[in-house]
């Protein structure tokens, strides 16, 4: 498993991954993108934003990056700095397949994204990855399974998915959705050959979002890496959006509320790791003071008053608009 890199690691912000969801492409659902990316929003300039901040990120510990098929050119700017960062062979890489983008570069698209789990399009995608991170990708997983997707039950693409085991490939899955407690226990049970077929889980939890929290800690006794993502809920976890006690408990510890969500999620025993998705220096390095915030029981208690029913929580996620 490559994750046991990141358990041995020492330094705090090993186990903050950066995600290039919000960076990758030029449009996305976070908050405040207006003002978060340049004015110039091409592929040169986003590729120079990406690499900044991955440069930050690695200079400041952190080696988990995660990208997607569907993130724009998320792969292909990873892969860029890659090659020109051969001292980071410490790092470990994940990708997504299942969502092909069709956005075209432009923020007005009426469609952003297609899903499809079906194999040929693991087939298309797997190639299509392996092309621009060729034997530095570490980690492959299906994007956004629900329980109803297809890929649960797929038996010849599980045996497919099988297979990236001998190419040194872990197998994954990221969840979305109300029923993400659903998809996650159907995928404990899937199996090869007698063996469980995913090593890792993505899913979303944050102080809004907790509903998937009891099958994370199934997943996690069973063995897997459990990976966090939108743990400050596309933006509305972060500065003046944050809710009035999250700032409260920030200002008495000296950080961000972005750093108080992410330790939030932090400080779940069976969180492995917790991404960020800042599209900033200055978001990574307040997502980074995540590590030394101290909740103890009575600010968690608090912060537990800001849970969301899950169907409201995605309700609220699904209308927030591209920009």
């Amino acid at each position: 498993m490559p994750f046991a890199r990141l358990a041995a690691a020492t330094t705090p912000t090993a186990h903050i991954g950066f995600g290039l969801a919000a960076v990758g492409r030029p449009g996305y659902i976070n908050l405040h993108r207006d003002r978060d990316l340049p004015a110039d929003r091409g592929v040169e300039a986003l590729r120079a934003r990406t690499h900044e901040l991955l440069d930050a990120a690695y200079a400041q510990g952190v080696r988990y990056f995660d990208v997607a098929r569907s993130y724009g050119r998320s792969e292909e700017f990873l892969a860029d700095w890659l090659t020109a960062h051969p001292e980071a062979d410490d790092v470990v890489v994940g990708s997504k397949w299942g969502y092909t983008y069709t956005a075209d570069w432009s923020v007005e698209a009426e469609e952003h994204e297609v899903k499809d789990h079906g194999l040929a399009t693991f087939l298309r995608q797997r190639a299509e990855t392996g092309a621009l991170l060729g034997d530095r990708l570490d980690l492959y997983q299906i994007h956004s399974v629900t329980a109803d997707s297809p890929a649960l039950t797929d038996r010849e693409l599980h045996t497919r998915l099988a297979a990236l085991t001998g190419e040194g490939v872990s197998v994954g899955l990221s969840t979305s959705g109300p029923a993400q407690a659903d998809a996650i226990r159907a995928a404990l049970a899937v199996t090869v050959d007698g063996e469980p077929l995913f090593r890792t889980v993505q899913a979303t939890y944050n102080a809004l979002e907790t509903s998937a929290g009891a099958a994370l800690a199934e997943a996690h006794a069973a063995g897997l890496t459990v990976i966090v993502k939108e743990a400050v809920a596309n933006g509305r976890l972060a500065g003046a959006e944050a809710p009035a006690v999250l700032q409260e408990i920030a200002a008495g510890a000296g950080v961000g509320s972005d750093a108080v969500a992410l330790a939030f999620v932090l400080h779940q025993p069976w969180a492995g790791v917790v991404l960020s998705g800042a599209a900033t220096v200055g978001q990574l390095v307040g997502n980074l003071h995540a590590p030394v915030v101290d909740l103890d029981e009575e600010l968690r208690s608090r912060l537990d008053a800001l849970v969301e029913e899950p169907e409201a929580y995605w309700r609220h996620r699904a209308g927030l608009p591209w920009s």
